[in-house]
């Protein structure tokens, strides 16, 4: 390669360098920015609600999400313990397109258009793929960044983190245990009591209202939620 054109490459790398580097999913950001990484350092595109609901195009909650986690293999009360991941053509066809993405290929959904980030409703969150326990809605806080952020996991055997060195930054990946679904990454900024911030995506969760808990196999977890 000839001098000029390498020099040219060279100063072209390192002027992208403090955009990169930027790149976060901090407190503040605004809808349509960033957080955890896709390819291009951009908002995973085409995952905007169509329907004004908010829900991420692509993106399924409530009974069809229940019924795909079904076909996931969770039918039993802590079936998760035994649970076996399906084949790719499988998760395939039981994901949706967006949960595909994510859980699969380490993708991220746009903020503030997602399922969970504005929920309130008390209850447990599960992994989409295998309904392992994964946070709870008391651990729940409003980070700004437009994806369901947790000071803690419900089950920390339930989580399993891995340094993420992509898009030229170190950063920690929170992934499931049991079916090794990509969550989001964790963050030394979250408030008290643990100073952590679990960044979520809620295309890799499933969520189960306190008053299903029993009837979906999580009874043991009801108890958290009882007045004290």
């Amino acid at each position: 390669m000839p001098r000029k054109i390498l020099i040219v490459a060279t100063v072209a790398v390192v002027a992208t360098l403090p955009a990169l580097l930027s790149i976060s999913c901090r407190p503040g950001t605004a809808p349509g920015g960033y957080h955890q990484g896709d390819d291009q350092g951009n908002p995973t595109p085409g995952t905007d609600g169509a329907d004004g609901s908010g829900a991420s195009a692509g993106q399924t909650s409530g009974e069809e999400t229940d019924a795909m986690t079904q076909e996931a293999g969770v039918d039993t009360e802590r079936s998760w313990e035994t649970f076996e991941k399906p084949s790719d053509d499988s998760l395939r066809e039981t994901l949706t397109p967006l949960q595909y993405k994510v859980t699969q290929k380490e993708g991220t959904e746009r903020p503030f258009r997602n399922d969970f980030w504005d929920n309130h409703e008390e209850g447990i969150y599960v992994d989409v793929v295998s309904g392992e326990p994964l946070f709870s809605s008391r651990d729940k806080f409003e980070s700004g960044t437009g994806w369901p952020s947790f000071t803690r996991p419900l089950e920390q055997d339930n989580i399993v983190t891995r340094k993420d060195r992509s898009l030229f930054m170190s950063r920690t990946e929170v992934r499931s245990k049991h079916a090794d679904s990509h969550l989001g990454h964790v963050f030394p900024d979250g408030p008290a009591p643990t100073g952590l911030r679990y960044c979520m995506n809620s295309a890799s969760l499933r969520f189960i209202p306190v008053a299903e808990l029993e009837a979906e196999g999580y009874g043991e977890y009801a108890s958290l939620f009882e007045d004290e």
